[in-house]
């Protein structure tokens, strides 16, 4: 789990050189008194953590803050979290051993799989970050900046320089970042709106994606002693997911896919004119190829200084063309128009094929270094893997709302009056038919409901975004609530009504969007190798999916985890993944997986290496899409070095998880699935009679938890709940979990569990689990952080706000009494002494953070009993958005 360089975080000299300057900045900008509050308070807290001996008894310095003091204390703690999170991602503390493709591929040469097996594979394969727009980053994108931009500042401190290219000191630039981040507002005063969301995503593909995966593919091709071919791409759902967003339309969608497509145009023209300036070759210094004559000739590019310098005048022409596109796809001239007149490329491969002509000709003299590599070569990998559209954009819809749709378009046609009221065979006998022609449902001029209007005005704009940007900036239809092959064949349906699906002369389908069964509950994952059997069995449905070559699932994580716990969910998605895995075979169709994974590990966050290799064997099959939001994006994306790191695990882990061989024997992988699932159950019987089963739990949940306060902060365009019921069942999966965070407690990660632990017969079977079957690693690596993070003791504080004193007594004994039994029964399983103690360097970074969070919590509990006594100062309703805001920061993942 450590870096190779990795130390103790406690002796990391980033956090005592960015403590110290925040310390100043604190004396500086907050005053003397501040900073003596704020370090009595911190050192008081840090000897409590320490054992001192007496430091329990010593006054903790709280009470005696103002609620201005207040304000200005979180701020302090937040930043140093944040700062501290910058200390540790430079340090290495994420990086995982073996998690680059050079050692994939040796630890594959060493297995006895060529490295021309793992290129035939990467033929096929597909690996997609998707981000998603999932309301759990609290930090505002300024400040985030800011971070980054001290990051970028401490890399010069590591190479030795003392200025900056401007000349600027090094250290003193630091120090103003830290005292911008000081005087910068921490919350965001209004709510985000959809374009915002797309706006913020948007900053990161043009800032860190754009750069960092043509970085990638070029150290890529020395690793594999060969090209490879596109096989990592970048995916987005925001714009496009409407799934209980009612602010998502036909404009957001339009709006993302011309912002998206904008920027990867312009960034292409940078690049091009830059490659202008820089190859000034002459045609009387070099012999030129025919086609690079014939280009340069086509550009009308006729400036006598240019006359002998035949690649500058192609560059032009090719820079003409392109600002053309510019105009022609986003309606205005880019930044720097051209001179010259072009003809739009009709997509991005006539852009690359003029590149590739370049590139042919500057190989083609001398020993070819011109042409290897450098700007050009990653240009040119740039427009393969981002087109004209730069990331995919994902539709995603509620399978209720299509069945609504579809029936009002079937009454609408006259085709049938009550689809609601069919039986599932009668729905299918009646979708099949409608997908066996191409005549629409829809009428140009007819009439519709708001919804349905609106949906096939999303369908539309599909359309037109495909044909502008090319068929790769929408690919995929991901449906919410999948229980029924209906439910897949009602979007074809929809989607035919733009134009999307069609059946030629001879009866074969096509389909230029895929319908993808998103599976959420314990059920529906339970159900989806039978729902994917039927799907199957209806041969234009095979057929389409057999032309394609191949069929995605996704399998949510974050619903399965609030339907039956930690346990069942990571057990269920695993083997909902297996069991699909013979029903594609013998459909003969490849399987591709969505996973709808969030940063808690309550919502399948952690490790992203473990999880792919943990996968069943034979699951991965080289194609793999997973889901990247709020928190989880700055991490991991926010800076061209850490999403190489981030992108190059991803990589790694899929080409292993398709080809290395796994050493379980098989009878140990059955005994090890046959205790698992009763694991399983057992889990599952105690966290369903606790969360669903128990009289008082909601009220015990919503007093106990910040959830009230949450949805207060504006951090996502999405309500929070899908209804206005205040249900457990009817309550998103991210402010179930992001609440339970903030109290500490952290339920989601892994309720129920303990006692499966606890009650299970043979614990030698279990402690070989934990050191044979890398699925179970990884389950009990996730939850042992959860753990770590988690505090009984100050979530007995949060039970207080309960009004009920004798059911928060009772239900919090349960909780309490379960989170024992979850560490002692994970602490003999692995055989440690301690929670972390086979991974000091985490444990180090948590134990950093303790005495940071303890006060913060604190403070929260007193300011949430203030507001919801009824206290109206505005101050105290800021004070709790601030450390929600700060606890997220150093936990370090929210929802």
């Amino acid at each position: 789990m450590n870096g190779p360089n990795a130390q103790p975080i406690s002796q990391n000299p980033d956090v005592r050189l960015l403590g110290r300057m925040l310390g100043d900045v604190i004396r500086a900008y907050g005053g003397e008194k501040l900073f003596r509050q704020t370090e009595y308070i911190r050192s008081t807290s840090v000897d409590r953590f320490r054992g001192i001996e007496g430091a329990e008894a010593s006054d903790r310095g709280l009470g005696a803050l103002s609620l201005d003091d207040t304000l200005n204390f979180v701020r302090g703690f937040m930043l140093f979290s944040l700062l501290a999170n910058l200390a540790e991602d430079r340090q290495g503390l994420a990086h995982e051993e073996g998690a680059t493709v050079a050692e994939a591929i040796a630890r594959l040469k060493a297995e006895g799989t060529s490295p021309e097996t793992v290129m035939e594979m990467l033929a096929g394969s597909l690996i997609v970050p998707v981000l998603t727009a999932h309301p759990t980053e609290v930090r505002r994108k300024s400040i985030i900046d800011h971070k980054n931009r001290i990051a970028a500042l401490m890399a010069m401190r590591d190479e030795g320089q003392v200025v900056t290219a401007d000349g600027d000191d090094i250290d003193a630039a630091i120090y103003r970042q830290i005292a911008l981040l000081w005087q910068t507002r921490p919350l965001r005063r209004e709510k985000l709106f959809v374009a915002d969301e797309i706006e913020n995503a948007r900053a990161y593909m043009q800032e860190v994606f754009l750069t960092a995966l043509p970085k990638l593919y070029m150290r890529w091709e020395k690793a594999l002693g060969a090209r490879p071919p596109g096989f990592v791409r970048l995916g987005t759902w925001i714009g496009g997911d409407r799934d209980g967003n009612p602010f998502v339309n036909a404009d957001t969608l339009r709006y993302a896919i011309a912002r998206d497509g904008g920027t990867a145009i312009r960034h292409y023209l940078e690049s091009i004119h830059r490659l202008g300036a820089e190859i000034s070759i002459s045609s009387a210094m070099s012999e030129t190829p025919e086609a690079v004559l014939a280009l340069a000739e086509k550009s009308g590019d006729t400036a006598p200084s240019r006359a002998d310098e035949p690649y500058r005048r192609a560059l032009s022409g090719i820079y003409a063309r392109l600002a053309a596109t510019h105009v022609k796809l986003i309606g205005d001239q880019p930044p720097r128009p051209s001179s010259l007149s072009g003809e739009p490329y009709a997509g991005p491969d006539e852009l690359r094929a003029d590149l590739v002509t370049v590139a042919s000709g500057l190989a083609s003299d001398g020993d070819g270094a011109l042409s290897s590599g450098g700007a050009l070569g990653r240009l040119i990998r740039g427009v393969e893997i981002f087109g004209f559209h730069l990331a995919t954009l994902d539709l995603r819809q509620n399978s209720d709302v299509h069945q609504r749709v579809i029936a009002e378009l079937f009454k609408t046609a006259g085709v049938a009056p009550d689809y609601a009221s069919l039986d599932e065979a009668a729905r299918l006998e009646l979708l099949v038919a409608e997908l066996s022609h191409n005549r629409p449902l829809a009428g140009e001029w007819t009439s519709y409901s708001e919804e349905t209007a609106k949906e096939l005005a999303i369908v539309r704009a599909a359309a037109r975004a495909q044909a502008d940007f090319g068929r790769g900036a929408i690919t995929t239809y991901n449906i919410s609530k999948t229980e029924s092959v209906s439910d897949m064949l009602e979007v074809y349906v929809l989607l035919k009504q733009a134009g999307l699906y069609r059946v030629a002369e001879d009866g074969t389908p096509s389909a230029t969007i895929m319908s993808v069964p998103l599976f959420e509950t314990i059920a529906d994952l339970q159900a989806a190798p039978q729902t994917m059997r039927a799907f199957f069995a209806i041969p234009k449905m095979r057929a389409l999916a057999k032309a394609r070559g191949h069929q995605e699932v996704m399998i949510g994580y974050s619903d399965s985890n609030k339907d039956g716990g930690y346990l069942t969910s990571t057990w269920e998605l695993y083997e909902a993944s297996g069991a699909l895995a013979p029903v594609f075979a013998e459909a003969g169709v490849a399987m591709q997986l969505f996973h709808g994974r969030g940063g808690a590990v309550g919502r399948g966050g952690g490790s992203a290496f473990g999880a792919i290799l943990a996968q069943p064997e034979g699951t991965v099959q080289g194609r793999i899409r997973i889901t990247e939001q709020g928190e989880v994006i700055a991490a991991k994306y926010g800076t061209v070095d850490n999403a190489v790191t981030s992108l190059e695990t991803m990589a790694s882990a899929t080409i292993l998880a398709t080809l290395s061989s796994d050493p379980l024997a098989k009878a140990d992988a059955a005994r090890f699935k046959a205790a698992m699932t009763e694991l399983s159950a057992s889990a599952f019987g105690h966290y369903r009679d606790l969360v669903y089963g128990t009289d008082g739990f909601r009220p015990f949940f919503r007093q106990m938890t910040p959830i009230n306060e949450i949805a207060t902060l504006k951090i996502g365009s999405r309500p929070s709940s899908r209804t206005a019921s205040d249900r457990i069942e009817d309550l998103r999966a991210i402010p179930w979990v992001f609440s339970w965070a903030q109290a500490r407690v952290m339920l989601p990660g892994w309720f129920g569990t303990g006692q499966a632990f606890a009650g299970f017969a043979d614990k030698g079977l279990l402690r070989a689990m934990a050191g044979e079957w890398s699925y179970f690693q990884t389950i009990l690596a996730n939850m042992e952080m959860v753990l770590a993070k988690s505090d009984m003791g100050i979530a007995a504080h949060y039970a207080d706000l309960v009004e009920d004193r004798a059911l928060a007594d009772t239900l919090f004994g349960r909780i309490k009494t379960g989170w024992n039994q979850a560490r002692e029964s994970l602490l003999a399983a692995t055989g440690q002494n301690h929670l972390l103690e086979a991974h000091p360097a985490l444990a180090a970074s948590i134990r950093l953070r303790l005495p940071y969070i303890e006060p913060l919590n604190l403070l929260q509990i007193e300011l949430m009993k203030r507001h919801r006594a009824g206290e109206a100062d505005e101050r105290i309703g800021e004070g709790i958005q601030l450390t929600i805001n700060a606890i997220a920061t150093a936990l370090r993942n929210s929802g």
